[in-house]
């Protein structure tokens, strides 16, 4: 059998290609929102203010007492008072617990 020279590259083309389009698909898929989600969980972090009702991310409900650093007291009963990293309070809890029950 004879091949010819130019039908070589294309293989590695067409390989090439099926490659980059596969990170693409996992780069869209499941990095980026994976990044979007971080980033809206840190502002959500930066912004909470003393006084408001946030849920932590093991499901403790309390109020925001004060605002250390990356330290945040929760008041949970009249006299309670935890103490939790910034970044165990969770967003999308937080929400849930927030939104208008339907």
């Amino acid at each position: 059998m004879i091949f010819l020279q130019s039908e070589a590259p294309i293989g590695g083309v067409i390989n090439m290609a099926f490659l980059l389009s596969f990170f693409a698909i996992a780069y869209f898929f499941f990095i980026r929102p994976s990044v979007k989600k971080q980033k809206a969980q840190e502002s959500f972090g930066n912004e909470l203010t003393k006084g408001k009702e946030v849920v932590t991310t093991s499901g403790i409900i309390g109020r925001v007492n004060k605002i250390e650093d990356e330290v945040i007291q929760l008041q949970v009963d009249q006299k309670t008072f935890i103490r939790v990293v910034k970044g165990a309070i969770s967003k999308e809890l937080t929400e849930k617990l927030n939104s208008p029950s339907e």
